[in-house]
């Protein structure tokens, strides 16, 4: 029996008998060890001390980095800016524009024609030059030659009728002359005198009427003679055909219906542009101006302001203005884009900043001006030309200002920055 009264498990050896060999091992296996209260208070508190230097290894530099962080932070954030100045280069502009411009014309006309008929022959065509007074085309006009032969038949009639006022005239101015000789002498009764001095009157008067039909009469033949003269269609100056609406045996009206040829004159040749506000009272007659078209790459086709609305367009706020250009050769074509590059004689002064110095956003175009006390201003400016890496400033600026160099977005009104020395 065992000490508390159990009887001795079979399968466990008795105290102080040695465990039988192991039918598999071929030997004895040693009695397990026994785990004491103190030694495993020891295993938990290195375990503890492990565990906690590991992370005290891990926290320790992370806060640190932290707090370095923010006290930089800290430091950056109530520290001035750094900022490189310039000054700004005083220059002068001439105002030398390139602006797109049309080639138009310097005369331009439909020819129709003035009498009605037929077309017998033209003698022109598109892109013939022609000189003024040249013989275009000709009309044929029955119906107004008719009209002439009759008018000059209605002249002769007419003639005749004068020549017969005239004889009775001179008929009733006799009888008158003897009545008044027979009321002398008691013969005629005065009602008779009165008579035939009326009817003198009224053939006088008949005259003046049939003189005055000779005059309307040679007044209708000189019309349809220029009516049959339009029957000539002539160039009414020199220029160049564009265009022929009308072909041999067409019936065509003295109406602005039935075209005939349109012609052009070229030289020299209109450059119509669009001047900006901004440049507009400096525009004059005989400044300079130089066309280009891409046509002649390299060609520069010199010309000179010719006339100026002297009013801006109230949508676009720009001025119509007119170059002239020599065009001997007819060289430019009307309706060609062309680029003019117009030289005002109105120099100002222009101030050159770098274009990195510029600012553009939702309030116009600025600079940062560096004040006495080291605090920023911006300040609008008004751009007169980009040139790639520098701008020039018409406005906003006396020459004297320090400007920082490099636009940066966190600068804004009142921002306090440290201006760094130049070299």
């Amino acid at each position: 029996m065992s000490p508390d009264g159990h009887p001795p498990d079979p399968q466990k050896p008795g105290p102080g008998v040695v465990d039988a060999p192991a039918p598999d091992l071929g030997f004895a296996l040693p009695p397990p060890g026994k785990l004491t209260p103190g030694r495993a208070l020891l295993v938990i508190a290195v375990v503890v001390v492990v565990l906690v230097s590991a992370f005290l290894a891990a926290y320790l530099p992370r806060r640190q980095a932290q707090a370095d962080l923010a006290q930089g932070t800290h430091a950056a954030s109530h520290a001035a800016l750094r900022v490189n100045v310039v000054t700004p280069k005083v220059m002068t502009s001439d105002r030398a524009l390139l602006l797109p411009g049309a080639v138009t014309p310097l005369l331009s006309t439909v020819i129709y024609p003035r009498a009605n008929g037929y077309l017998r022959k033209w003698y022109v065509d598109i892109g013939d030059k022609v000189k003024d007074g040249q013989l275009l085309a000709e009309i044929e006009t029955p119906e107004v030659d008719q009209q002439l032969m009759q008018a000059r038949a209605q002249l002769v009639q007419a003639d005749a009728s004068v020549l017969q006022a005239v004889a009775n005239r001179e008929f009733s101015k006799a009888n008158l002359a003897r009545y008044v000789d027979l009321l002398k002498s008691g013969l005629a009764s005065q009602q008779d005198l009165d008579q035939h001095r009326a009817q003198a009157d009224v053939d006088e008067a008949s005259v003046a009427v049939a003189k005055a039909n000779v005059v309307a009469m040679r007044a209708n033949i000189s019309r349809l003679e220029q009516l049959t003269g339009f029957g000539r269609v002539t160039a009414p100056f020199a220029g160049t055909i564009t265009s022929r609406s009308i072909d041999v045996g067409a019936l065509v009206t003295a109406t602005n219906t039935t075209p005939l040829f349109n012609l052009v004159a070229m030289d020299p040749a209109r450059v119509f542009i669009q001047v900006p506000q901004d440049v507009a009272p400096s525009v004059r007659a005989d400044v300079p101006a130089d066309v280009t078209v891409r046509e002649y790459p390299g060609r520069i086709f010199h010309g000179t302001v010719a006339r100026a609305a002297g009013a801006l367009d109230p949508q676009s706020r720009t001025m119509n203005t007119e170059v002239r250009v020599v065009n001997a050769d007819n060289a430019l074509f009307a309706g060609m884009y062309a680029e003019v590059s117009l030289t005002l004689p109105s120099p100002h002064k222009v101030y050159e900043v770098p274009a990195t110095a510029l600012f553009n956003d939702a309030q116009g175009l600025r600079l940062a001006i560096v004040g006495s006390d080291d605090k920023v201003k911006l300040v609008k400016v008004t751009l007169e030309r980009d040139t790639g890496s520098t701008v020039l400033i018409s406005t906003g600026l006396s020459g004297s200002e320090r400007i920082v160099k490099l636009a940066n977005a966190g600068l804004s009104d009142g921002t306090d920055v440290d201006v760094v020395p130049q070299g």
